[in-house]
């Protein structure tokens, strides 16, 4: 079992300790999420090239985690002010535990892509190394060392106290051992050259015959190649490294001068941060690793041993070879009947709501809905808050053609969205010059919300029309990412969804209350404890209580305090959990009425669902924010009810279909969160697979219906 602290209600966001409920911290459990990501990569199940898509996703998880998470952990340590007492733990020894669990998983990832090697080769992909060569591919390396790397390599001689060159950030090298030629009893000598990853392909194709494909990895053909960049000396031996910087964005004050001035300049400092860690081969001797160590300053909390290869995100290139037999099998997008058949989509949505669940429905009816908007005579204002976006947008072209045709557009832009600043500062600078009123970042807050408003005039009078989402208005993301989207023309809703925008626009409370949405800085917090609260008076006087929660994080204390007192007065509570999840489910006279699981699949679970039975009223609420402190206290975020029976009935069936996993939903308990549910059905359900053929059979049913009325 893992460390864990204790939690107390009204708790600080610092997480001060106490001795009433368990706490998971969260960079633990993110952990534990990211092995049952890597699990993915380990089962024989997944197709073979998309088990190797879930490596490059654990290493693209594992090194943002470094970036972020562990470089502000590293400045507590080094800052050494605030004692265990004051945040609640000892940053010093969660690092030591974060780097035992993640020295294990990549010992564990190693293992797999060596098992993996193999079954390449079984399909007629050879994945080889240098010594592996015939005559004819070294020839090729040869030329292809000269030909396309020479201008990118940067060999240095590395001299101690004299020459320490500067490690970008995330780039790759290979540490060198050397000795001067014809002199064997000459000291060892060191260097270090870039593999340059960022100018040519990580996978390079080798000259193939018959049927079967050769490739190798770019830090290979760099290792071959490195006697000729070292005249008159020896190569010893070669391990790669890496420096992960912290990315941080630092703003000293939020709240003078110009923000979008700072965080441009701070973009510019991302690349020179403070590091994080030094990853290196952990076959590499202790006299190289300690030389480097003193070479660029590191400390033994900075080390982070790995196999050969780091940065193995870019397996995300991988080359398939055309295999698509090898991958998963498509499920191609399932169109959206009563919106992509309407003649008028604001008619159709203004009848009833509606409801899609990407990326088992189409993304084509939101990207219609800006189209339509935009060429929509009648349509006089659009307002939109933008957290993530593609870099390239029919979304966004749709605004631009939108003032076009003479309608007001406001975009509010969030640039303090981390690692999307510079796309979002570059839609931003697009849009204003289109003519459409871009808002940027409020200091010291983030807006998380994914709305839409339109204003359209209908017999003289102004109708307003709503999109609300779990997800960003990004069509790249919306093919893999799993996200509910409403569509409606309540009052209720759009109402209150206007009052979003004043909020936004005018930094001030808007005129009416929020009754029905629940926005962060407003409402949000408070409504959904006092929900909580709800069923817990409703199990205590002996009535049914039931909470059910969807989400990527649960990690803030006040709510996690909350359901361990709901479970306690016998609430009966599951929980679907994607990420973190600092509550543990099933612990005796604790949290025994608490069940939880996290699901990891083809597709990235991130919608947000919270149902509250409330006497058998079944609330249910979409939204925006995960239950972390900084999502429902330092953030725009927005939940918003579902009204429609309908609708609310297919929610409860989605959740039931989640619920009923058990093939891919793994148990949250205090052991590890990696062991896979299991139920008494013989029937195998793999929630991602049964939601889409629920989609598919909806479908079929309206089409027979339509048949029936003809």
């Amino acid at each position: 079992m893992w460390e864990t602290e204790f939690i107390q209600p009204n708790n600080s966001p610092m997480n001060k300790p106490s001795k009433q409920y368990p706490y998971l911290y969260r960079d633990i459990s993110w952990l534990h999420f990211n092995h049952r990501v890597l699990q993915e990569a380990k089962d024989k199940s997944v197709p073979l090239l998309s088990r190797i898509q879930f490596l490059a996703i654990f290493s693209s998880n594992l090194d943002e985690y470094f970036k972020v998470r562990i470089g502000q952990m590293r400045n507590l340590i080094r800052i050494g002010k605030k004692t265990k007492k004051e945040l609640g733990f000892d940053p010093k020894d969660t690092l030591k535990q974060i780097h035992a669990i993640v020295n294990e998983q990549q010992e564990e990832f190693s293992q797999i892509f060596n098992d993996t090697i193999p079954e390449l080769r079984k399909q007629g992909i050879n994945l080889l190394r240098r010594l592996d060569l015939d005559k004819e591919q070294m020839h090729f390396i040869e030329n292809y060392f000269h030909s396309k790397l020479l201008p990118f390599i940067q060999p240095v001689l590395l001299v101690k106290n004299k020459i320490r060159p500067f490690l970008n950030n995330a780039s790759l090298y290979l540490a060198i051992m050397l000795k001067e030629k014809n002199k064997p009893t000459s000291p060892t000598l060191y260097a270090i050259v870039n593999i340059p990853s960022g100018e040519v392909p990580r996978f390079i194709i080798l000259p193939s015959h018959r049927k079967r494909k050769n490739l190798i990895i770019l830090d290979d053909i760099v290792r071959q190649s490195v006697s000729w960049m070292f005249p008159g000396y020896d190569v010893i031996d070669t391990y790669s490294i890496k420096l992960t910087r912290d990315a941080e964005l630092y703003i000293d004050d939020e709240f003078s001068g110009d923000l979008i001035s700072k965080i441009r300049d701070s973009l510019s400092k991302r690349n020179v941060g403070p590091a994080a860690r030094l990853v290196y081969d952990r076959n590499m001797p202790k006299h190289f690793l300690e030389f480097l160590m003193e070479t660029f300053g590191m400390e033994k909390l900075d080390l982070l041993p790995e196999g050969r290869y780091h940065n193995n995100f870019d397996f995300f290139k991988f080359p398939d070879f055309g295999r698509d037999d090898l991958k998963y099998r498509p499920l191609p997008p399932l169109p959206y009947p009563p919106l992509r058949k309407a003649k008028d989509i604001f008619s159709a949505f203004k009848e009833k709501d509606h409801i899609v669940n990407f990326p088992y429905n189409s993304y084509e009816s939101v990207i219609r809905l800006f189209e339509d908007a935009a060429k929509d005579p009648d349509i006089t204002h659009i307002k939109i808050i933008q957290y993530r976006t593609a870099k390239k947008s029919r979304i966004q072209q749709a605004l631009m053609n939108a003032v076009k045709a003479g309608k007001q557009v406001t975009a509010f832009i969030e640039v303090k969205a981390r690692f999307d600043e510079k796309n979002n500062l570059e839609w931003g600078e697009k849009l204003e010059k289109a003519g459409v009123r871009v808002i940027y970042s409020f200091p010291g807050l983030k807006v998380h919300s994914k709305l839409v408003l339109f204003r359209r005039l209908e017999d003289g009078k102004p109708v307003l029309y709503s999109y609300l989402s779990t997800g960003n208005f990004h069509e790249g993301t919306a093919s893999i990412y799993s996200d509910f989207g409403l569509f409606t023309a309540d009052t209720r809703i759009t109402k209150e969804v206007a009052g979003v925008f004043y909020f936004l626009e005018n930094f001030k409370k808007p005129p009416h209350d929020f009754e029905h949405l629940l926005v962060g800085q407003f409402n949000l917090r408070s409504t959904l404890e006092e929900l909580i609260d709800y069923e817990t008076r409703q199990a205590k006087m002996g009535n049914k209580a039931k909470i059910t929660i969807k989400c990527n994080s649960l990690q803030d204390p006040a709510i996690i305090t909350k359901l361990y007192d709901a479970s306690n007065a016998g609430v009966k509570i599951k929980l679907i959990i994607r990420g973190i999840c600092s509550l543990i489910p099933g612990l005796p006279k604790i949290s025994e009425n608490i069940e939880g699981i996290s699901i990891v699949d083809r597709f990235l679970e991130h919608s947000r669902v919270f149902e509250f039975y409330h006497s058998g009223e079944d609330l249910i609420y979409l939204s925006s924010a995960d239950l972390m402190h900084r999502n429902l206290s330092g953030r725009v975020e927005t939940a918003f009810p579902i009204l429609d029976k309908e609708i609310k009935r297919e929610i409860k069936d989605y959740l039931g279909i989640q619920w009923s996993d058990n093939i891919k939903a793994r148990i949250l308990d205090d052991k590890n969160s990696i062991t896979y549910k299991s139920t008494d059905s013989d029937l195998p359900i793999r929630a991602q697979i049964e939601t889409y053929y629920y989609y598919k059979r909806k479908n079929e049913i309206l089409r027979k219906a339509k048949l029936t009325t003809k």
